[in-house]
């Protein structure tokens, strides 16, 4: 068959449609532990008022009316001082300790000077209390329902959860969530040249795209099954494509038309329908999308820079689609120097970013890795390049 880019897209469409072509995964129930990485299928709500109870934000004393105030006991979180405050006494109270009955206002224990069983107002509480001397009500106090009511959304649908999201979710009563299952993934390296171990040697390469490529799927949030060296034939390129029970088949190389490069074919033969055959994007420009059944495969082309742009330009954005998200949307930053582009395609360049200026890097090639260890993201220069000065848009990098 001809392997030309019969299906030749803008950079900017490419993402439209690998985002379009995913359909929301189904969900599961996990424990909050277990769903780290993944993202909510469905709104959680605050299963109660946050804080249910009016709390004290400090260490130091629950105040009733007018000061100075007579000590009466004490207030420490989780231990609820059930006797009811009198106007004039005070007890010591703990950080998120519920406030007595009766109690007016919170005293910093650093704001506070303590003469026997009596406790006064001293540096910038002082300067708060009223003509009857009383602070104003519940200084320093979190009430019930401070930070949500019961009922409010605590975290949207769509949010990839992240420890700290995970804890919003514990804080409002939640064992466990609703989230989309990860896309299943496997990886196919094409590329009888490469090494797995070692350098480079013998008119052969160390693969590099191998290792940071479970790092990927990981971090665009889905799950590996298997990295899988695959040979250039079209047997060994259908059999690898044709056995997997994978959701998302990413392979690397094969995706020009080389005197190797089965991976056309081996769709074809496999009932694969294109997507997108050729981005106009440099580097990058050979990566693929194709439908095989009910699975999808994105080839990314064997030039590591072209690699990690064929990522983020396709696998990144069908991700999102898959787990109920929008297209993620793009940055801008300013081009700190003239940068020549191809005339038709755009030019992604790496840069590192500082104040939301953009500085293209060495090593721009893509066939070239080491331009990644100062990088911030990619410029994305428009057809024909960019002047210094230019605002354009911005795509990060982990």
């Amino acid at each position: 068959m001809s392997t030309g880019p019969e299906f030749e897209v803008t950079w900017e469409h490419a993402r439209v449609l690998a985002h379009q072509s995913a359909t929301p995964i189904n969900s599961v129930t996990l424990p909050l532990q277990q769903s780290a990485g993944h993202v909510l299928s469905q709104d959680v709500f605050a299963l109660g008022d946050m804080p249910p109870f009016a709390a004290s934000r400090i260490d130091g004393w629950a105040v009733s009316g007018p000061g100075p105030w007579q000590r009466v006991g004490d207030a420490l979180a989780g231990h609820e001082f059930v006797e009811k405050l009198a106007t004039g006494e005070c007890v010591h109270i703990a950080t998120g300790a519920v406030m007595p009955t009766g109690a007016t206002a919170a005293l910093k224990d650093e704001e506070s000077q303590v003469d026997g069983d009596k406790v006064v107002a001293i540096n910038g509480a002082a300067g708060l209390l009223d003509a009857t001397g009383a602070l104003p009500y519940f200084h320093d106090v979190r009430p019930s329902g401070y930070e949500a009511n019961s009922g409010d959304v605590l975290i949207p649908k769509g949010t990839k959860l992240t420890p700290a999201i995970i804890g919003v979710a514990a804080a409002g009563g939640h064992d466990k969530l609703e989230v989309f299952r990860k896309l299943v993934v496997d990886v196919f390296v094409f590329g009888d040249e490469l090494l797995s171990s070692g350098p480079s040697r013998d008119g052969k390469v160390r693969d590099s795209l191998g290792p940071q490529l479970p790092l990927w799927i990981d971090y665009i949030g889905a799950e590996l099954n298997q990295v899988k060296l695959v040979a250039d034939t079209l047997e060994d390129h259908f059999a690898a494509i044709s056995n997997s029970k994978a959701d998302l088949i990413i392979t690397t190389g094969g995706t020009a038309a080389g005197p190797v490069d089965h991976l056309h074919n081996a769709i074809v033969d496999a009932g694969g329908r294109f997507v997108i055959d050729a981005v106009l994007v440099r580097p990058g420009y050979h990566q693929l999308m194709a439908k095989i059944g009910n699975q999808f495969l994105i080839g990314l082309p064997g030039n590591p820079q072209s690699a990690v742009i064929g990522l983020l330009s396709l696998a990144v954005p069908f991700i999102s689609g898959a787990n109920g998200q929008d297209l993620p949307a793009l940055e801008t930053c300013q081009i700190s120097t003239d940068l020549k582009g191809p005339a038709r395609e755009v030019r992604l360049a790496l840069c590192s970013l500082v104040s939301n200026i953009a500085t293209p890097l060495e090593h721009l090639d893509s066939s070239m890795l080491r331009g990644f260890v100062k990088a911030d993201g990619y410029a994305v220069l428009p057809a024909g390049g960019a002047e210094a000065g230019q605002i354009v848009p911005w795509l990060d990098l982990p």
